[in-house]
């Protein structure tokens, strides 16, 4: 019997205490003011409402939902700010807070287990890395040191398609590999894609490499979401993802060791490229974190991979654009023939005095940002945005291709009008926040400026140097402008255009 009444006893003081949780439980979630969105189903969120292409899909549901709207991704909530203020918010106000990355494959079986500078979580180590980048890697000094590169592969381009003698090409391609020669020279010190160096991988596959690593990095893949299936693979991209890796490790061991082997056998080495950096800093005592091999990989990896994608995709939608609206192709002809004439080529230095050349970019990155929803981050700890609770573990991502379609900002947002940049001071180096195809805050690329210039004088001379027209009896109303989604977002069509000579034929006696 006294056993019993234990029993009795023990079970109603269970049921007090699982209904006293419940209750606090309850009370919590009325408190918390969460922002609006769809209804979420069990185990999958929300993911039945989002496509191949997410961005647009969180576009639509925005024009519903509003600016900041909470969507669950199967275990996780996600909130996604769409219009600058929201922006600005996640960016700018709380970007401490929102400073840190979640855990994703990509992050785990591509960049060395969070190793890199993109995914690696924010604290001491991240820190520490993006010290270095604007120190020693992306410094004024070291990028100005290396112009000589950008305007030697620059000549290669105009050269290759001065070659091409009327015949259709394949413009990503020709961009690709200038973007891919200037960062192999800058980061590894020469072209280790170059076939005539013997190297352990074709410049073919290592551009399928690199296209594979954009792909993987930005792709939904189902066990970020749910993890508990995450073992099944059910999509294939954890397998992807490690064979991918396999192939960087291989590559990126010879470039230590032949970097490493070059040091020790040359008498006060100096650093004469970005792998050279990267091994100094590693051996730097005072390291708040040491740098180890993996590590000085990871990075070298990321430099290689955000140094070729963005400027290739950046100009291969400008001159897509452009191929649709002829009229600014000669609106930029006449800008270029007048400030830098038909006897030259433009350089970097000649970009400040080219503003319609800059709206075109900025026009261009506003239409098609590389990144449409940037980098996910993580919520550090609960906060409040405008009115709403957002609650610790958030993953948060800011849709600046909604930003860039804003009616509110933009006048026939839909529109290719490099003209709205014109005579307004919008930049794209994160303190604009109608436009932020770098981001902004702690989390911005940090080689953003880098890219720019590559970007802009490519165009710049593209533009200057030759006139573009579709192959055959194409139409522009026949050409592709759909996109493919990944980390970056390059055009499902690759464009294939002809490229005829504008200027006095010594001019292209590079």
């Amino acid at each position: 019997m006294e056993l019993a009444s234990w029993a009795t006893y023990a079970a109603v003081w269970l049921a007090t205490l699982a209904l006293f949780s419940l209750s606090k439980y309850l009370r919590r979630r009325r408190r918390v003011h969460l922002p609006p969105g769809p209804k979420s189903w069990p185990i999958i969120g929300n993911l039945n409402l989002i496509g191949s292409l997410p961005h647009q899909s969180i576009h639509a549901l925005s024009k519903k939902y509003g600016p900041i709207m909470q969507l669950r991704f199967g275990s996780f909530p996600v909130v996604v700010g769409s219009s600058v203020e929201m922006a600005k918010a996640f960016l700018k106000t709380y970007d401490v807070t929102f400073a840190s990355r979640p855990k994703t494959a990509a992050g785990k079986y591509t960049t060395y287990n969070y190793s890199d500078i993109t995914w690696s979580p924010y604290g001491p180590y991240w820190r520490q890395a993006r010290k270095m980048c604007l120190m020693e890697l992306f410094s004024a000094r070291r990028l100005e040191s290396y112009e000589y590169i950008r305007n030697e592969e620059m000549s290669a381009l105009l050269s290759d398609l001065y070659k091409s003698n009327n015949q259709p090409i394949t413009l990503k391609e020709h961009l690709s590999t200038v973007s891919l020669n200037v960062i192999s020279r800058m980061v590894l010190g020469k072209k280790y894609t170059d076939e005539s160096e013997n190297s352990i991988v074709s410049p073919e596959e290592f551009k399928k490499m690199l296209d594979e690593l954009f792909l993987l990095s930005g792709v939904l893949n189902i066990g970020d979401s749910i993890p508990w299936i995450d073992f099944l693979d059910l999509q294939g991209y954890i397998k992807r993802m490690k064979a991918l890796s396999k192939k960087f490790d291989r590559f990126l061991e010879h470039v230590l060791d032949e970097h490493i082997q070059r040091k020790n056998e040359v008498k006060d080495h100096e650093a004469k490229d970005m792998v050279d950096v990267l091994l100094q800093i590693a051996e730097d005592p005072t390291l708040d974190v040491k740098l180890e091999r993996h590590g000085v990989k990871a990075f070298t990896q990321d430099l290689i991979a955000g140094g070729t994608e963005s400027s290739a995709v950046t100009v291969e939608w400008a001159i897509s654009e452009l191929l649709r609206k002829p009229e600014i192709f000669n609106k930029a002809a006449e800008e270029l023939d007048r400030v830098i004439g038909r006897d030259r080529w433009v350089e970097e230095k000649d970009i400040v005095n080219l503003p319609y050349i800059d709206a075109i970019v900025k026009e261009t990155m506003r239409l098609h940002p590389v990144a449409p929803m940037l980098v996910p981050r993580l919520a550090r700890e609960d906060c409040k945005i405008a009115g709403y609770d957002i609650l610790k573990g958030t993953r948060v991502l800011v849709n600046v291709w909604t930003i860039g379609r804003d009616p509110t900002l933009w006048e026939n947002p839909d529109e290719f009008c490099p003209e709205r940049f014109i005579g307004k001071a919008i930049d794209v180096k994160g303190h604009d926040f109608e436009l932020l195809p770098f981001g902004a805050g702690r989390r911005m690329c940090p080689g953003y400026s880098l890219g720019l210039k590559v970007i802009q004088s490519s165009l710049a001379n593209l533009l200057h140097g030759f006139t573009w027209k579709l192959p055959g009896d194409m139409k522009k109303e026949d050409l592709n402008m759909e996109e493919i989604f990944g980390l970056s977002t390059p055009k499902k069509t690759p464009l294939v255009t002809i490229v005829d000579t504008r200027l006095p034929k010594h001019v292209y006696s590079l």
